[in-house]
């Protein structure tokens, strides 16, 4: 029901931007996150977006670089990250779920995640 594109190979200080996409329009209700997996660490939540848009709320280590936003009349969530650093490097995933937090225990549609590789 989430489809995330966007990912791929970038080279470090340059701009990326994620998307996340429903087949549902009922998921535009709902708050989406944005989750990343590194290499041998567990998941975690970089950044939410509240259903209509209007209330962001983000992962301490990425204010400033990453932007979260969304198109409810295409069903889509964005992640725009700039500039990219090689710590970016992982899986992301987006979700979807009530309450604006980054915990995962509130999200219960989840995407298959897209790889992003941050490397000159």
């Amino acid at each position: 029901q989430l489809a995330e594109s966007g990912g791929g190979l970038v080279q470090p200080g340059g701009s990326l931007r994620l998307s996340c996409t429903s087949t549902r329009s009922t998921l535009r209700f709902a708050t989406i996150a944005w989750f990343r997996q590194a290499p041998g660490k567990e998941r975690e939540g970089v950044a939410c977006i509240s259903s209509g848009g209007t209330a962001t709320h983000y992962k301490d280590s990425v204010k400033g670089r990453f932007t979260i936003s969304r198109d409810n009349d295409k069903n889509t969530v964005y992640l725009k990250i700039i500039p990219v650093k090689p710590e970016d490097t992982g899986i992301y995933y987006c979700a979807a779920g009530v309450g604006l937090q980054l915990g995962e225990d509130v999200y219960n549609i989840w995407g298959q995640g897209t790889q992003v590789t941050v490397s000159s």
